[in-house]
């Protein structure tokens, strides 16, 4: 990551919301196409070491990504992410939750709205993510489960891919 880059990571347990607001060094139309194509997403969306593949993308209002992350010794860990509103380039806002290998959500683990907006910053762009949750227990969990390490190391191999991609 560019040290210059901003990055907040905000937590706010009145609200059961965490905000993740993040500046790319890149236009917004290209970081909109690595949230929103299956062939990027699966370049960046995992924390270091695993990887992302894509079962199922359908990318529109009433779609879904269906995708697992895998670690370096094999181990599965399926999501999906059920598409409700899109704004193209500007804003879309989606269900997030763990699944099985068919796409069943798994109701033990929380699952979160996610509400992504893009917008310029000169020749950067800035991503602003809201995840809500039903409780602060739902809140508290995926915070004990590592999102913001997560969440960091993932946005840094964003970062590694746009530098690849804007050459």
């Amino acid at each position: 990551m560019t040290n210059n880059l901003l990055f907040d990571f905000i937590v706010d347990k009145k609200n059961n919301t965490m905000t993740i607001k993040r500046e790319f060094a890149a236009k917004r139309k290209l970081v909109w196409d690595c949230y929103t194509k299956s062939e990027l997403l699966d370049q960046w969306f995992a924390p270091k070491p695993l990887k992302t593949r894509t079962k199922h993308m359908d990318f529109r209002e009433g779609g879904y990504w269906h995708y697992v992350m895998v670690t370096p010794d094999g181990e599965e860990y399926w999501g999906r992410t059920d598409y409700q509103t899109i704004t193209p380039i500007d804003n879309y806002t989606a269900l997030d939750g763990f699944s099985d290998e068919s796409g069943v959500i798994n109701s033990e683990l929380p699952r979160s709205k996610w509400d992504v907006t893009f917008t310029d910053a000169s020749e950067h762009s800035i991503v602003r993510t809201v995840v809500s949750f039903g409780s602060t227990e739902e809140l508290e969990k995926v915070i004990e489960m590592g999102m913001q390490a997560g969440m960091t190391s993932t946005l840094e191999r964003l970062d590694e891919l746009l530098q690849t991609l804007t050459k």
